[in-house]
């Protein structure tokens, strides 16, 4: 018989203890619990309890946003199931951990599809970006909108990563996304998928030799304590999701539906501000802690990838691919 895990246990009781409010607008108030996996100080997280205020401010005080951090409530895949069911009202999650309930979301794990970061929220914030939202209401939720997240580029605890070359034989933990580990396979390394609270031990013991994450998430989790080598290769860029219980929003009046979605658009435009900073004030912090920042030739990268960039043209995601690459040129045509 399986051993149930600490979050399996206490999903089961936020299941026993659930309210229901987010499901019943006739009451006079409405409490929307929310859970992620962040560390408190994550810039994240600091937009999610921007957004609770804002929703009690358009509400006047009769929604509240309750936030449980850290991965209090489980991982990433069982709060998009408890999200599904109605038990949880809201979380954040990143674009790869819906890919296994949307498949559509597979594209944000396709490595140097953008061309930086103007590119990604051209694509983020056109009618493409929001019929990935769209597609998200068969699986029972809904997206609210997306969060920076940056670019994710390798660090690594043993060796230099300059060229992919130096990924063979390397052991690194992906998110639970086949598209990541492929990706992975792709640059010549090993994809290993391990649950985000329990990577630090894994670096530690020596399960992988490394990961690949963006900066405020490499220093936050202190990860860069155990791994001196971090190259920004920025190989893919995918975003955080807001996501709300498809239950718990059709539960909602059309008010409360409309504070809630102006509450989450002002923390996005929070949010997308206050990341680059946040960034920058990462990778000043861990080059103090000693880690060697490496800036790598990313043609070698790009070019690796070209055969699984052609593998996916003629799969479900092959057109969003072609509408991303036509946005990109958009925005080029512009700054001409």
């Amino acid at each position: 018989m399986k051993i149930m895990t600490r979050q399996a246990t206490m999903s089961l009781m936020l299941l026993a203890s659930i309210w229901l409010s987010g499901c019943q607008p006739q009451q006079e108030h409405v409490t929307l619990r929310l859970a992620h996996t962040l560390d408190q100080e994550h810039v994240v997280h600091k937009a999610m309890v921007l957004m609770g205020e804002r929703l009690q401010h358009y509400s006047d005080g009769s929604m509240q946003v309750e936030i449980y951090s850290g991965g209090q409530l489980g991982n990433e895949r069982e709060l998009i199931e408890l999200l599904q069911i109605g038990s949880l009202a809201m979380t954040k999650v990143s674009a790869s951990s819906v890919e296994s309930f949307v498949p559509q979301m597979r594209v944000f794990s396709v490595p140097y599809i953008f061309n930086d970061n103007a590119h990604l929220w051209r694509v983020l914030e056109s009618p493409t970006g929001q019929q990935l939202l769209t597609d998200l209401e068969p699986a029972r939720l809904r997206g609210l909108g997306y969060y920076d997240a940056g670019s994710r580029s390798f660090y690594s605890t043993n060796t230099e990563i300059n060229s992919p070359a130096d990924l063979r034989g390397k052991k690194f933990r992906v998110l639970a996304s086949q598209t990541a580990v492929r990706m992975v396979e792709a640059l010549g390394g090993a994809a290993t998928p391990v649950d985000w609270g329990e990577l630090y031990t894994a670096l530690q013991q020596g399960v992988v030799d490394g990961a690949e994450n963006n900066p405020p998430s490499f220093y936050l989790s202190r990860h860069y304590e155990l791994s001196k080598f971090y190259t920004l290769d920025e190989h893919t860029a995918v975003p955080d999701v807001m996501i709300v219980s498809l239950a718990v929003w059709q539960g909602l009046t059309a008010q409360q539906q409309q504070w809630l979605q102006q509450a989450a658009d002002d923390s996005v435009v929070y949010q997308r501000e206050a990341w680059a900073e946040a960034s920058d004030q990462a990778l000043a912090a861990v080059k103090a802690a000693g880690v060697k920042v490496i800036y790598p030739d990313k043609q070698p990268f790009r070019d690796a990838v070209k055969p699984f960039h052609q593998s996916l043209q003629q799969t479900e995601i092959g057109p969003v691919l072609q509408q991303i690459a036509a946005l990109a040129e958009t925005s080029e045509a512009e700054n001409d």
